[in-house]
């Protein structure tokens, strides 16, 4: 009990010293094995979308107002008839157990405190009805394949866990080259190797407080969401299986699933308006404007670059959420002003997780929220809703 409230005070300590989103990733960098931070933080091939993702934001300027009383001014947003604390929530990442301790259940416990809502991965690491336990407005995102038996049983168990919110993510046709990945060492499988067994001795925090952790109170970690039925651990061969057949998946997939689920529906991966409008007629509760991350296409349109034409062919029909490279406040408020209902931000919550536990999510939320308070009332409005495309002019 007492090495648990040292640790607990010192990830407070260390959270507390963080004054932006951007400070948790070189303190993830030095925490983490080599091959475990180049897979949360690369892209694919040179990653081209990853850069587009964070120099988009650069492409606008403010237009501030002036002498207006911000005083009683507020970020609460609603979406899906429900009230949030901030229009911002946390994507979806997988293997988010192998980077901080319980890490799915840090993040949604974390979200629910703030007040935002937390996307739970497919390709997590911890059984879905353990996460919803633990925080029950979490949403939970699926990679499915294009075989109907798979689908209605994934469907089917993640309703009967509770979840009420539903996506499909549809950028994921097949695995990219993640060539950073493999340079670094990581893979999938994980295979053991002296280099391996040297990052873990070098890096002794993580090897005991994450990894012997989980393994000694859990065991091997294994793919537990990809499907129904239990996946395959992280260090088996035959665990590429589970991220198969995906190139078969379609609009009449979709078709099957809004028939199935009940709960709201979000498809999530879109850039194109088609798409998105074709996303709608099927009977999507609400999109996703994402390039994954920067993590599949290379060189594929940043989601800020493709959110306005996509908010202009969809109207009022559905929210229109967004994410990739959020760091900042005043990034959340420029892809309001184009027309966002809300902002998913991932990479800089998993590194506060990884170096601080819940109190490194409970900060990087506080963070985010007191710059989007600030620069709220910098920009002369009061409520999210009053962000208009008035307030931004070509940077």
């Amino acid at each position: 009990m007492k090495v648990s409230s040292l640790q607990s005070r010192r990830s407070t300590r260390l959270a507390q010293a963080m004054l932006c989103l951007d400070d948790f990733e070189p303190k993830a960098k030095r925490h983490l094995p080599k091959p475990l931070y180049a897979y949360i933080s690369g892209g694919t091939e040179t990653n081209a979308s990853l850069r587009n993702n964070l120099e988009a934001f650069q492409a606008y300027a403010f237009r501030p107002r002036i002498l207006r009383d911000v005083s009683k001014r507020s970020t609460e947003t609603t979406l899906f008839g429900q009230t949030y604390a901030a229009p911002f929530g946390i994507a979806p990442m997988g293997i988010s157990a192998l980077m901080a301790y319980r890490g799915d259940i840090i993040l949604a416990a974390g979200a629910a405190q703030v007040g935002i809502p937390m996307i739970m991965s497919g390709s997590s690491l911890i059984r879905l009805e353990e996460v919803i336990a633990a925080a029950p407005a979490s949403w939970f995102q699926a990679y499915l394949p294009g075989e109907p038996e798979r689908i209605d049983a994934l469907v089917d168990r993640v309703a009967a866990a509770g979840f009420s919110t539903l996506l499909l993510t549809v950028d994921t046709a097949t695995l990219p080259n993640r060539e950073n990945n493999i340079r670094a060492g990581f893979s999938t499988p994980l295979r053991p190797s002296l280099a391996l067994a040297w990052q873990g001795v070098s890096h002794p925090q993580w090897t005991i407080g994450t990894f012997l952790r989980t393994v000694a109170r859990h065991g091997i970690p294994h793919f537990e969401n990809s499907y129904a039925t239990r996946g395959a651990p992280i260090i088996a061969s035959n665990v590429t299986r589970d991220f198969g057949r995906r190139d078969h998946l379609n609009w009449s997939h979709l078709e099957r699933i809004r028939s199935r689920w009940s709960g709201k529906l979000i498809v999530k991966g879109i850039l194109h308006p088609d798409d998105a409008a074709r996303a709608v007629e099927t009977g999507a509760d609400g999109v996703i404007v994402s390039n994954h991350g920067g993590r599949q296409l290379d060189g594929a349109i940043s989601p800020l670059a493709a959110l306005p034409e996509i908010v202009e062919r969809l109207g009022d029909t559905i929210p229109v959420m967004i994410d990739g490279g959020f760091r900042r406040g005043t990034d959340i408020i420029k892809a309001l002003a184009l027309g966002a209902r809300f902002v998913f931000v991932g990479r800089p919550f998993l590194y506060a997780a990884a170096v601080a536990g819940l109190p490194g999510v409970l900060r990087a939320a506080d963070i985010l929220k007191s710059e989007l308070h600030s620069n709220m009332a910098l920009l002369g409005v009061t409520t999210i809703e009053q962000v208009s495309r008035g307030h931004l002019v070509p940077a």
